[in-house]
């Protein structure tokens, strides 16, 4: 809470924890995969990448829940 705002709510825990895991998402697809930076030429090229890069942060998630560990947690090495 900032002091110039005005009827202020807190959220609830819940709406916290998963809006902090959404957004370290984005920040990883940002960051890691450099989702901002495509050099496509036409908007099949596009897609294509996009959806790559998403299939891969996905495939990392997945190995990390079936191993029991952070699913958010992209650099650690794969054992």
């Amino acid at each position: 809470m900032r002091r110039n705002q005005r009827e202020y709510k807190p959220q609830a825990y819940i709406f916290r924890k998963s809006r902090k895991c959404i957004e370290t998402l984005f920040s990883q697809l940002c960051d890691q995969f450099m989702i901002r930076r495509n050099y496509a030429k036409s908007f099949d090229e596009f897609k294509n990448r996009i959806l790559s890069k998403i299939m891969a942060l996905k495939a990392i998630q997945l190995i990390n829940k079936l191993n029991n560990k952070n699913i958010n947690n992209l650099k650690t090495r794969i054992v």
